[in-house]
């Protein structure tokens, strides 16, 4: 069969590559439900691979500078096999992005409506961003580094989209606290997201989920420093170091 395809560069290529699915024999007895049932079942498992292969690849390589053959390579299969489950490269990352962000995001909102005071709803935030960093380890690793490109596309929108949701979650809470008291009014509360937004993310690159600690160990140092800081007293009351 020929699959019309876009290779890296968006040129369009013909890949001659079988039908995943043979057409049953002249007189072969109908498939029944059960056989179409783990048919699809079998589907559904060869294309949530392929999205795994190909977040690793995009993470490792930068989307752009990974190719359809590569992320078949990858899979053992024919670059023609891959369009019988993704129409084109854009589509793989989408689904790696979007995959990850509706997750985050739910999470997000499910903290917030737990209600609880401002500093215990900042804390299931933090919790669940350092949650995020295993089982979307190379989601945010694409989005730390193809966001820039990505996001000139139309089909890709959703991400400012749901960064400006997300970032109004997280503002919206830390104000909350300094309204009543619990955080210092003095701080800009978009910029102390961002900050630690920021921390956050940045552990993906040295996080390694086969160590000693946890998620829910960096989660509950990284709540140590943010609330209760790594010197005694205030910045302003600290010794000089000339004494």
């Amino acid at each position: 069969m020929n699959t019309r395809s876009r290779d890296a560069s968006g040129v369009s290529t013909t890949d001659d590559a079988p039908d995943d699915a043979a057409s049953p024999a002249p007189g072969a007895a109908p498939r029944g439900r059960g056989r179409g049932r783990r048919s699809s079942a079998a589907a559904s498992e060869r294309r949530g691979n392929l999205v795994r292969l190909a977040a690793d690849l995009f993470a490792r390589k930068g989307f752009q500078a990974t190719t359809v053959r590569e992320i078949a390579d990858e899979a053992g299969i024919l670059s023609g096999s891959l369009y019988h489950h993704f129409d084109s490269k854009e589509s793989i990352v989408d689904e790696v992005l979007s995959s990850y962000l509706d997750d985050l995001l739910g999470r997000y909102r499910a903290a917030v409506d737990e209600g609880d005071a401002p500093r215990d709803v900042l804390s299931r935030l933090i919790q669940e961003a350092y949650r995020s960093l295993e089982p979307h380890r190379a989601a945010i690793t694409v989005v730390q580094n193809d966001w820039n490109y990505l996001q000139q596309f139309p089909r890709f929108g959703y991400l400012a989209e749901t960064e400006r949701e997300i970032e109004d979650i997280w503002v919206g809470v830390i104000r909350d606290g300094q309204r009543e008291g619990a955080f210092r009014p003095d701080i800009d509360p978009k910029l102390t997201y961002r900050m630690i937004r920021d921390t956050i993310w940045v552990a993906v690159r040295w996080y390694r989920p086969e160590g000693n600690l946890g998620t829910a160990d960096l989660a509950e140092h990284f709540m140590t420093v943010l609330f209760d800081g790594i010197s005694v007293g205030r910045r302003d009351s600290q010794p000089s170091p000339n004494g």
